[in-house]
């Protein structure tokens, strides 16, 4: 017989010292959001099941918890990943014509963990700019999310850069089953499995192929691009492109460590040009990931430039070192109208005020009760502990 209170594998309760921790970022990165002109959107948790799968939401397919809607006998989906939705939210409610920034926060539930340590239960912070096609949104969006983990404590990390355009140049022509075993052997690095897939390929092909997928190092890499890749408007415009976004991000952030991987593993069905990871030491998952993806609105009606990333804030929290615990005002509990006026004024001053209620003495693990609210002279007042 299971316990009441055990949980589903890969959830769990948040405790306050984690959750003070969430809202205190999520707080923070809303504030960064907004300094950078976005726009806040709260997107329901559930959807009929055939908007949240359209285009490239279809990738969410096995991910998604489904359900039949009571009222409508419809079948809906519990989000797996909020940018369709606020891709729909862009394309439909707003429709407007020019620069569009966005930002979310909110819970989404995935059938399967992405890795054996994550939760099913991610709460997924996002940021996307619609309606600009150039670079320059690229870099806003890249740039957000270096600050973000900057505001989270961790400083700069590892900045992987991919773009999707040399892969989907050397797949051109390939039938769609074969371009997903090519597209799965590359997103786990397995040169077997590569020449496997790509055995049916002119033999240059698969070469490119081949070469593509050992094309990950510095930003030399871009040179070694141009001499061994066969030449393609695609491959010069996403080379162009990273090499531009370099040079800026090294401008502002000179010691930002910057890596390569033109195979674009990961998201390479859903990216349409540059895409980027964020690593910081001693975490093996990236910690944000985004790019550009033009198609995300297609399915509604609306196909619009778009650039954006997203996190994870619990997975973002357990990375950061855990900080010093609120200072606050221990008080006694009792009914004298000076003494409930005080604590109210404290209280409206911003501060702290733990009352000891009768026959207790722990005011929680959550504060540290550096101060002490006493009568002195018949007058209450705050001293040092």
């Amino acid at each position: 017989m299971s316990s009441a209170w055990l949980l589903p594998e890969h959830l769990a309760d948040v405790l306050p010292a984690q959750a003070r921790r969430i809202e205190e970022l999520r707080r923070q990165l809303l504030d960064l959001a907004r300094s950078y002109g976005c726009e806040l959107v709260v997107p329901p948790l559930l959807e009929h099941l055939d908007s949240l799968l359209s285009g490239h939401g279809q990738a969410q397919d096995l991910r998604t918890f489904k359900l039949v809607d009571q009222l409508s006998g419809r079948s809906l989906g519990v989000r797996a990943d909020m940018t369709p939705q606020v891709a729909r939210i862009d394309a439909h409610l707003l429709n407007r014509k020019g620069v569009t920034r966005l930002c979310y926060c909110g819970s989404v539930v995935h059938t399967r963990p992405s890795s054996p340590l994550a939760s099913r239960e991610p709460l997924q912070f996002g940021v996307e700019v619609y309606g600009h096609a150039g670079l320059e949104a690229d870099l806003e969006v890249i740039e957000l999310a270096l600050d973000a983990l900057e505001t989270a404590g961790l400083g700069l990390p590892l900045l992987d850069l991919g773009d999707a355009r040399p892969l989907q140049a050397l797949l051109a022509g390939v039938p769609q089953s074969q371009q997903e075993a090519i597209r799965v052997a590359m997103s786990v690095r397995d040169p077997v499995a590569l020449q496997a897939a790509s055995a049916a390929l002119p033999s240059e092909q698969a070469q490119a192929l081949r070469q593509l997928l050992e094309l990950d190092g510095g930003p030399e890499v871009l040179a070694l691009a141009r001499r061994t890749l066969p030449d393609s408007p695609q491959l010069r415009a996403a080379l162009a492109d990273l090499e531009w976004l370099i040079d800026h991000l090294q401008r502002t952030h000179p010691s930002l460590r910057i890596s390569l991987d033109l195979a674009a593993l990961v998201g390479n069905d859903y990216y349409t040009g540059v895409c980027f990871s964020a690593f910081v030491d001693g975490q093996p998952q990236a910690l944000a990931r985004g790019g550009r993806y033009d198609e995300v609105g297609a399915a509604f009606g609306r196909r619009r430039p778009a650039a954006g990333f997203s996190l994870d804030l619990k997975a973002l929290v357990q990375a950061v070192p855990a900080g010093e615990l609120r200072a606050a005002i221990r008080a006694p509990w009792g009914e004298e109208a000076a003494l409930r006026q005080t604590v109210r004024r404290l209280r409206q001053e911003g501060e702290t005020v733990v009352c000891v209620l009768p026959g207790h003495e722990d005011e929680g693990e959550e504060y540290a009760c550096d101060r002490e609210l006493v009568l002195q002279d018949g007058q209450w007042s705050v001293r040092s502990l």
